[in-house]
């Protein structure tokens, strides 16, 4: 007769911390480490942060901010999208608890920790945290800032279309559409009837204009990658073509247009090349800017040329009338439309494709950002920077060790598992608990 095991509960005993098997088999956090250690990364952190926080010594001592950068690290790593699920996972992990400088006995912070700190800290840190991995990269010869691209893609908001309003009456969508159900002769207490009549109706419109969520009023009504109608942010790269990295990132309104201050951006990408760079006047200038029909736009042509740098946008509309463009606009379209041509404007533009497609990638579906959980611009900015510092630290990684992140790391693991080592170990179990020393 086969018996349920009881479970038992463990009395109180002493065991040696020393005889405890905790030490971290995988070794992708050690190398990551190294590298923070390597940039003094804890110290410039510290010396940006010291400002906001208190200098009183009577009070409790607050959470190191380069633990919190390092959690937000491991979120993305982690491929986590919520501040309460990275909070469990350092709390469960003895490598990531290495990598944080906690032992077995101390408590990792809370998730409610995280949030007080991200809404004490301002923007501008995020951006310098930011700057300081770019910094990192240019050393090691990743950053040109010699031919950059543009581009957006689509994250889904922590807010839903069933709580939206109508801005000038109040009223809610579902209100409103069961008053137009019963208008219609639809039974307005049938929830399923009333669905299909709202998917159905020829009139049908849901603007931004009209209606808003009233959790998150800077989310925007837009599609989502798949198609489907939801609330949405538009955040946005700016990568060096040259080597693949981030060199600058933002979190756009879901209904803002790619032209609206499109040379404001690329300026503002040159000034941070300026920032990590130690001798900026003997750097190159920015020759070109890549991006696609969306990003087109006339006057902005202009005022990109202006700065000295090449547009290498295609022209959405196949016979521009050339009449109604002034000497300068037309001059300006007349070299884009030439650059875009040329054998240089057809390689930068597949570049395009390959290396900010790849960012989006990166960051949005392997780094736990499609999906936030956080509401507002200002919030989502914050943590979408470090997300895509991350990316950067990973092609750090990627190009000194040869591998970018915890699950390629794996993934190697079992390559060489399946390719070398399966005659010579039993289980697969035991193959990775002696292979520590390969990366």
């Amino acid at each position: 007769m086969i018996r349920k095991k009881k479970i038992q509960n463990q009395t109180s005993i002493w065991i040696a911390t020393d005889d405890l098997q905790v030490k971290p088999q995988i070794t992708f956090y050690t190398k990551l480490n190294s590298i923070l250690e390597k940039i003094c990364f804890g110290t410039q952190i510290r010396k940006l942060c010291e400002q906001y926080y208190s200098g009183k010594t009577n009070c409790r001592p607050p959470i190191d901010p380069e633990i919190y950068f390092k959690m937000l690290i491991i979120g993305f790593f982690e491929n986590l999208r919520s501040e309460r699920a990275i909070a469990s996972r350092c709390a469960d992990s003895f490598s990531i608890r290495a990598f944080l400088g906690y032992t077995l006995t101390e408590s990792t912070p809370e998730h409610s920790t995280l949030s007080v700190i991200r809404q004490r800290l301002p923007r501008s840190i995020y951006s310098q945290v930011f700057s300081i991995i770019l910094k990192e990269l240019k050393n090691n010869g990743l950053v040109k800032g010699k031919n950059l691209a543009l581009d957006t893609s689509i994250i889904e908001a922590n807010a839903s279309l069933l709580a939206l309003q109508n801005r000038m009456t109040e009223e809610s969508y579902s209100e409103y559409i069961k008053k137009l159900a019963q208008e219609a002769g639809v039974n307005p207490k049938d929830k399923a009837a009333v669905s299909r009549f709202d998917r159905k109706r020829a009139d049908r419109k849901t603007s931004n204009k009209e209606w808003y969520n009233r959790h998150d009023p800077e989310a925007k009504i837009g599609q989502t990658k798949d198609g489907a109608t939801d609330m949405v942010y538009k955040p946005e790269h700016i990568v060096d073509l040259d080597t693949g990295a981030i060199i600058d990132a933002d979190i756009l309104l879901g209904d803002r247009g790619d032209t609206i201050g499109l040379s404001e951006r690329i300026v503002e990408a040159q000034i941070r090349l300026n920032d990590i760079s130690e001798n900026p006047t003997e750097e190159k200038p920015m020759e070109t800017a890549t991006s696609d029909t969306g990003y087109y736009n006339v006057q902005e042509l202009v005022a990109i040329q202006s700065c000295g740098i090449t547009p290498v946008i295609p022209d959405k509309e196949f016979n521009r009338n050339m009449s109604k463009l002034s000497d300068e606009e037309a001059l300006a379209v007349e070299l884009t439309h030439s650059t875009v041509k040329s054998k240089e404007g057809k390689a930068l533009l597949k570049r395009r494709g390959m290396y900010v497609e790849r960012s989006f990638a990166h960051v949005l579906d392997a780094g736990g950002c499609r999906r936030t959980t956080l509401r507002g611009t200002e919030k989502n900015r914050k943590r979408y920077l470090i997300a895509t510092a991350c990316f950067n630290l990973s092609l750090l990684m990627r190009t000194l060790f040869g591998v970018g992140t915890s699950k390629q790391f794996l993934a190697n693991l079992n390559f060489a598992y399946d390719l070398f080592f399966r005659p010579l170990f039993s289980s697969q179990k035991n193959f990775l608990a002696h292979c520590s020393y390969f990366v």
